[in-house]
């Protein structure tokens, strides 16, 4: 398998775990899962209505561009690039798009 299509099969596997769970606090707030293959873009969101107000939120955002994993959004407390080191992606391969190019460096993670 290629690395692409490894990481694309991870980043569906992270968003349907995470999309299947449930939510007790707000039973009218679905997930969807965004997936699109071919152009390696790939998000979780919620929509739905609670307490009378419309949601709608991006859970997670993922690119990947030039073979590497790009998070461009990451709005739980979730540790979400460790956990896709957990799941055999390589440390180098993760870019935190959301971080400045400036922070990149200490992160750990691929500057680009």
């Amino acid at each position: 398998m290629d690395k692409i299509t490894k990481y694309q099969n991870i980043l569906c596997d992270l968003l349907n775990e995470f999309g299947s769970i449930k939510k007790r606090l707000t039973p009218d707030v679905k997930s969807q899962l965004i997936i699109d293959k071919e152009n390696n873009h790939y998000q979780l969101v919620s929509v739905g209505w609670h307490n009378a107000q419309f949601v709608y939120l991006v859970a997670f955002h993922f690119d990947i561009i030039n073979e590497k994993i790009w998070i461009q959004q990451n709005n739980t407390d979730c540790l979400i690039a460790d956990e896709l080191v957990e799941r055999g992606v390589l440390p180098q391969d993760i870019v935190l798009g959301f971080v400045s190019e400036r922070a990149r460096e200490q992160s750990g993670f691929a500057m680009a």
